[in-house]
């Protein structure tokens, strides 16, 4: 059973983090920068505080009437976010997502931050364990 483990073995831990004062224009610059739909919120300890996705801004910016040069993300960071560890499996990360209807989940191992999962990342994890079992038993089926 493929776990969240799996899912950094393959894509490696490149966190993407922003200052809690950074506006959300600069934010969604360094997103745009990086080919990414989130950044990390980081304190200037290291402490993670939350994450920010261009959903946030679409729904607490733009439909709201604020400016993205003068909003920090603080003001629109999801932070309260179920938090899962690597251990957990991609079915669980499934359930946890639809439950709560959202799209990134925070990883943490031995209680410090490890970094953030999308559904993508489970999809991609997905449609790989689904590929290998299938060249196994291309395998074993030419094989016989």
């Amino acid at each position: 059973m493929r776990t969240v483990e799996h899912i950094f073995m393959r894509k490696g831990h490149h966190n993407i983090t922003v200052d809690p004062g950074i506006s959300v224009l600069g934010a969604l610059k360094i997103m745009s920068e990086k080919n990414v739909g989130s950044v990390i919120v980081m304190d200037d300890k290291g402490r993670y505080r939350g994450l920010v996705t261009e959903r946030d801004y679409a729904r607490k910016v733009i439909l709201l009437g604020k400016s993205s040069g003068d909003t920090p993300v603080s003001e629109i960071m999801l932070e309260h976010l179920p938090k899962i560890t690597p251990e957990h499996t991609l079915e669980e990360c499934m359930s946890i997502m639809t439950a709560h209807n959202i799209r990134y989940l925070p990883v943490f191992k031995t209680g410090e931050f490890y970094g953030v999962i999308s559904v993508l990342d489970i999809v991609k994890e997905t449609i790989l364990a689904q590929q290998e079992t299938i060249d196994q038993l291309h395998s074993y089926i030419h094989s016989v």
